[in-house]
């Protein structure tokens, strides 16, 4: 056997029994508590703290990880986990660095934004939330924690829980809208989707809840800015989704930017240990936000050394990126402002969140190079992404039924947004191949079928200043700015238009008009749009509006004069498909507001369950009345109300009963209603259910989501829906912050929206 052979053999030899190593069976380890335990009695204070440390390595090229600064870092165990790295390849690079380099091999958690899906993109959270379908939620979470585990990451920073009743706030993108009670039934379905209830299998990773808490809410709806609220709104309307989060079993919380009661929350005692812990029964981790640690020296609160030390004793356990527990917590332990047992109380909990992972049972169980290679943007995960993202879309107005569009003739596709798919995934879709994902053009073309022809124009910029435009569009999602003149471009779009039978305009935000730090004070359409609009009309050619947007708009001009609009939101990487299929009528569109649509910004905040005044306006035509709670030059009511959307068919409402007209504490009522598709289609519909209690020790606001299900209805179809209403539906808290349910009268209301009139009433007695 001559020398070269023998070094080739030696080397198959060495690299199987690395293989062997990496992906040998989970070892058998001791209980969790006592596993820890013993773990935690080994650790020197550096590792300790090391654990604590959460830094961004940025996206380590294949091979250079033993030569990254963070190497040297991780085998000297002064780091906890990683984020931002993406491929299966990179990440088990790191990890074998952490398990056989460092002294004790603690193996370290990968985290990235995995918001509304990994390579295999959904609707952005606002427009999911409006599909109102709990089951197409989880499921969407559950296909990206399967892609995302595939590839090695075993954490997520999400679910976004927060309530946003201000869409001048550029997050309003990331959440559910303006409600607690179905902003918590979500959280719930995205929480289980992640984790599955068993962190032990390798398609689940642990979810974090954010921002706790509030930060949805700052004033001027401007991001990171100061929110100040009292405590009674923060439970009754604020807390509830967080703490269905915690209910529901979520392993981490990262804390919010914004200050609560002049104490920013990454430093708030009373927020994460009294609330969360104490209150709520919080067993995970709490993660700081991207540098929250020393941000909170611009808020006022000390040096690098002293807002450490504060949060750590605020009950925060993970330091993102900050590197202020590395520096300083070591000097803080010498001078006695924390305590060793706080620290060692921060490990364990991030310990055990690696237990809980099978991270120490099988450091690799997220390196599967083979589950890489077969579970991620598989067909299967496109398709339930296109029917998910088709019942996201929200019709908004359809005047003379020009909706669902024929397969035949001539197709008008104008507008900046028509070819953008690389803007499809919207906000926060770290993980998407902006590449692969689907224009409204190419879903147009491919639903339609070879009987229609479809042209396209662009028509305008976005905006008619460049400079706005790039700030738009954002890491990569570039709308291609043609450097024609306005003139140029509204007259191909104009002789486009007039060859056709019908336009579809493709106008709103870019994916990055919303989203983190994208706060706006014209919730307008851009005027170059909105110019462009107004001369497609004039062509006599009907036109449907496709409105592309990660926030409430006002569209007064366009309802007023475009015959239909539907709201596609950003609908993920299969976008343009899942549109047409709602513009051709293969989906009935089913999506309903779970944002208020304002008519001016000088309404904001805006949402449907305010609390009356002393002095509410006494007309429901919006009449101007001196000396009422109105105003002078605009209506009170909304564009299009909480809970709003159409359908290609006609739902009646009809024979709403109550089972009783009384009910004790131990008691419950049934609300029952029948409801017939009376329209020409089959289609769904999401029947709500809202309560108002009348006379309440605190004021009350004048309803409240309390029960909600979307039915399938085949034309002509009728079903009798019930709702039950138990005593828990009717609690709140008081200014004790007890949270009770006080005797007295409620009415009940349901129908299509938060604007329903037709009402029950019955009375809780002792």
């Amino acid at each position: 056997m001559n020398t070269k052979l023998i070094l080739i053999l030696l080397s198959f030899s060495v690299l199987g029994y690395s293989q062997k190593k990496e992906n040998k069976k989970a070892v058998k380890i001791k209980p969790k508590t006592e596993f820890v335990s013993e773990l935690l009695s080994k650790m020197t204070l550096d590792e300790k703290i090391g654990q604590l440390n959460l830094p961004t390595s940025g996206d380590i090229t294949t091979g250079a990880a033993n030569s990254s600064n963070v190497a040297k870092n991780i085998e000297e165990g002064k780091v906890g986990g990683l984020f931002n790295i993406k491929s299966v390849q990179k990440i088990k690079e790191v990890q074998r660095i952490a398990v056989e380099k460092s002294r004790l091999k603690i193996p370290l958690l990968f985290g990235m934004d995995v918001i509304h899906g990994y390579e295999t993109t959904f609707p952005i959270p606002l427009g999911l939330s409006c599909s109102w379908d709990m089951k197409l939620i989880e499921r969407s979470a559950q296909i990206a924690a399967k892609e995302a585990s595939s590839d090695g990451i075993n954490w997520t920073f999400s679910p976004m829980v927060d309530i946003s009743r201000d869409p001048r706030w550029g997050r309003v993108s990331e959440g559910s809208g303006e409600d607690p009670f179905l902003g918590s039934q979500i959280a719930k379905a995205m929480v289980i989707g992640y984790q599955q209830n068993d962190l032990s299998k390798n398609n689940t990773i642990l979810a974090c809840v954010k921002h706790f808490a509030l930060y949805g809410a700052p004033e001027a709806g401007r991001d990171y800015n100061t929110v100040d609220m009292s405590h009674i709104r923060m439970f009754n309307d604020y807390f509830p989704p967080y703490k269905a989060a915690v209910d529901a079993g979520v392993g981490s919380a990262m804390a919010s930017f914004n200050e609560i009661d002049g104490i920013p929350a990454t430093g708030n005692k009373w927020l994460m240990t009294d609330v969360l812990r104490k209150q709520w029964g919080f067993k995970g981790f709490v993660v700081t936000d991207f540098t929250g640690i020393p941000e909170m020296t611009e808020h006022g609160m000390g040096d690098l050394q002293t807002v450490s030390a504060l949060a750590l004793n605020a009950g925060v356990e993970m330091d993102m990126v900050g590197e202020g527990f590395l520096t300083t917590l070591k000097k803080s332990l010498d001078e006695k402002k924390v305590s060793i047992e706080q620290i060692d109380n921060a490990v364990r909990l991030i310990l055990n969140a690696k237990y809980d992972l099978g991270l120490f049972q099988d450091p690799y169980k997220y390196c599967d190079v083979k589950r890489a290679k077969t579970e991620i943007f598989t067909n299967n995960h496109r398709a339930e992404a296109r029917k998910i993202a088709s019942q996201s879309l929200v019709l908004l107005k359809n005047q003379n039924q020009l909706l669902p569009l024929k397969k035949s003739g001539t197709i008008a596709v104008i507008g900046p947004l028509a070819e953008a798919k690389e803007n499809m995934a919207g906000t926060w879709s770290v993980a998407t191949n902006m590449e692969k994902s689907i224009s409204l053009v190419a879903g147009i073309k491919e639903v339609a079928g070879s009987a229609t022809n479809v042209l396209y124009a662009k028509g305008s910029n976005l905006d008619y200043d460049a400079a706005f435009e790039e700030k738009a569009t954002m890491f990569g999602k570039t709308l291609h700015r043609d450097n024609r003149t306005s003139a140029e471009l509204l007259a191909e779009a104009l002789k486009v238009a007039n060859q056709s039978d019908v336009i579809v305009a493709a106008l709103g935000e870019s994916a990055e008009m919303s989203g983190e730090s994208s706060s706006r004070t014209n919730l307008e359409i851009p005027q170059a749009q909105k110019d462009l609009l107004q001369e497609l009309l004039k062509t006599g050619k009907p036109v449907v509006l496709v409105l592309f947007n990660g926030r409430p708009l006002v569209l007064n001009q366009e309802n007023e004069t475009v015959p239909a609009i539907l709201d596609a939101w950003f609908a993920g990487s299969e976008a343009g498909t899942a549109i047409a299929d709602v513009l051709f009528g293969d989906e009935n569109p089913s999506g309903k507001l779970t944002a208020t649509f304002p008519r001016s910004v000088g309404q904001l905040p805006i949402y449907y369950s305010q609390k009356n005044t002393g002095r509410p306006l006494g007309n429901k035509e919006g009449k101007f009345e001196k000396f009422k709670s109105n105003y002078i030059d605009l209506r009170n009511e909304p564009l299009f109300p909480f809970g709003f959307g159409l359908s290609y068919t006609t739902f009646e409402y009809s024979n709403l009963k109550i089972s009783s007209d009384k009910m004790t504490v131990t008691d419950k009522v049934t609300v029952s209603v029948d409801v017939t598709n009376t329209g020409n289609f089959d289609g769904k519909e999401v029947v709500q259910l809202y309560i108002r209690d009348l006379v309440g020790s605190v004021t009350r606001p004048i309803k409240e989501l309390k029960g909600f299900q979307k039915i399938a209805l085949k034309k002509g179809e009728k079903q009798t829906v019930t709702f039950d209403i138990s005593v828990e539906e009717l609690k709140f808290y008081n200014s004790d912050l007890q949270f009770i349910a006080e005797p007295g009268a409620f009415q009940v209301f349901v129908g299509t929206n938060s604007d329903a009139d037709k009402m029950v009433t019955f009375e809780l007695i002792k």
